[in-house]
């Protein structure tokens, strides 16, 4: 059930990601951002020296009201903390808002790189829609489609409290503040060009307290848009680091492009369902 689990990660955070794409500006972060024009890119930003950690969660609260669809290279990194060994799954990220409240997400891996070698074709894709959520893997011939929310249940993937990742995503910064310990940690070398680092502990006897020790997000606060989230898990010994790059919004997603391809049995592929239990 790991890969399931980091993979609601990866949604979450690509969710985030898209609504903030509709909203990439040239002003200032306290600025109301214009819609992006379809189908281009968001190009990072110098930070602006001194931002605050007010100025960046208001940033990420201004988010997703234009946003329809969006698309992105993805990058999602495993590293065992204490061997410090890692490995990397690359490939994209498709995102649709629906009517209702509603809205679906595809990501196909296509590589798999680790320390001990170049990367390898190592297909798996995902798909999040109508409360399904689909994992299939090439490379060993598995579908497994969970049932993760209860029939005609929807939930807000990045609401605090309700999502399984909180990236403080259109949330007030008051409630941010709620739940964690908001601070700006100082830059690095290694940081994503243009981007403010800050770094999220979750409070003591909050629901984050029992899964995470730390989430950190590196902000590109003219853009309005995290360029990396790592989160690291409340024994310490495991950082997942996603990056994303390349993001595209409104570029006119269609029903096509959330299809997976048919697989059949008769073809040697395992398939099952496992619906929903409390």
């Amino acid at each position: 059930m790991k890969s399931c689990v980091a993979m609601w990660v990866v949604l979450s955070v690509v969710v985030g990601c898209a609504s903030k794409s509709a909203s990439a500006q040239d002003a200032a972060p306290g600025a109301k951002a214009p819609p992006a024009e379809a189908g281009s890119p968001t190009a990072p930003a110098p930070a602006a020296p001194g931002t605050s950690v007010d100025e960046i969660l208001d940033a990420l609260d201004r988010q997703g009201d234009q946003m329809k669809d969006f698309t992105a290279d993805v990058a999602l990194t495993e590293t065992d903390d204490v061997t410090k060994e890692s490995s990397t799954r690359a490939g994209k990220v498709m995102f649709q808002r629906l009517p209702e409240d509603d809205a679906r997400i595809r990501v196909t891996f296509e590589t798999r790189e680790s320390a001990d070698g170049p990367a390898k074709q190592d297909k798996i894709e995902y798909l999040l829609e109508k409360g399904w959520l689909t994992e299939r893997n090439y490379r060993r011939k598995d579908n497994v489609r969970r049932q993760v929310l209860k029939p005609g249940e929807k939930i807000n993937l990045l609401k605090l409290g309700e999502g399984p990742f909180p990236l403080p995503i259109g949330q007030a910064k008051e409630d941010v503040k709620q739940m964690f310990e908001v601070e700006i940690v100082p830059a690095a070398s290694d940081d994503p060009a243009g981007t403010v680092h800050g770094r999220l502990t979750p409070k003591p006897k909050t629901q984050f307290e029992r899964k995470f020790k730390s989430i950190d997000v590196w902000v590109d606060p003219k853009a309005q848009m995290p360029r990396r989230i790592q989160t690291l898990d409340r024994s310490a010994s495991t950082v997942q680091t996603t990056d994303l790059e390349n993001v595209k919004s409104n570029t006119g997603l269609k029903d096509d492009d959330f299809k997976l391809d048919e697989v059949k049995a008769k073809d040697g592929w395992k398939l099952r369902d496992e619906p929903y239990e409390e």
